[in-house]
């Protein structure tokens, strides 16, 4: 959707500069941040609907600046690092982030990422309705989710895989399923795994209800 913004934080100009033209080509507003620190005080000012985060940032490093922004936010986020480790981007997708590109990127690429973290972010594709597993509830149009009576705070990523694992209630669905369902084409199916850690710890007395599947994927108890 034009005009949605994007709070890019990355310490190197030219790439900083490069995505922003990119990204202004295609409608979006951008702002820019150098640091960490100045993300927290753009992030609140800006008020982005997706931020693209370098990991090797100066004051507050990526991986710390994540954590802060989850504490209060569900924003979409893509990691842009220079750090293809896998064990750097799982870590990254248990702090929340929503998608991982490395460096050196096509910014064509970097772009179509954002296009589709938002697409996801926007809604919870096409099956809408009211799904309940004992005690936890998720109501796909309004795109909420509940433990109970306790309302909980997920990212786009979280909301999509709990909506396709409660879609499919007492289905086991295998990891390629579920990153299907997710969008995420360019990842591989061991993030997965990540998504779902991070699912637990947000379902609190709600997690047992999302059961591994040994050998296939996970699916959710009825």
């Amino acid at each position: 959707m034009a005009g949605e913004r994007i709070l890019i934080v990355e310490d190197e100009p030219r790439i900083a500069e490069v995505l922003a033209r990119y990204l202004e080509a295609e409608g979006f507003q951008t702002e820019r941040a150098k640091d960490g620190r100045e993300a927290l005080v753009l992030f609140r000012r800006f008020a982005p609907d997706l931020i693209l985060l370098d990991l090797m940032i100066p004051e507050l490093d990526g991986l710390e600046l994540t954590r802060q922004l989850r504490a209060k936010s569900a924003v979409p986020i893509i990691m842009v690092t220079a750090k293809s480790g896998e064990l750097d981007r799982v870590l990254g997708l248990e702090l929340g982030a929503d998608d991982y590109v490395t460096k050196p990127f096509s910014p064509r690429e970097v772009v179509a990422r954002v296009k589709a973290v938002l697409r996801r972010a926007r809604g919870p594709g096409p099956r809408g309705g009211r799904y309940t597993a004992g005690p936890l509830t998720l109501d796909a149009d309004a795109v909420r989710v509940f433990c109970g009576e306790q309302e909980l705070a997920l990212t786009p990523s979280e909301f999509r895989l709990l909506h396709a694992l409660m879609a499919a209630a007492g289905k086991a669905l295998s990891r390629r399923e579920l990153l299907d369902a997710l969008g995420e084409a360019y990842v591989d199916e061991r993030t997965v795994d990540a998504h779902v850690k991070n699912l637990r710890k947000k379902l609190g007395s709600c997690a047992e209800r999302v059961e591994t599947v040994r050998g296939v994927g996970y699916r959710v108890a009825t």
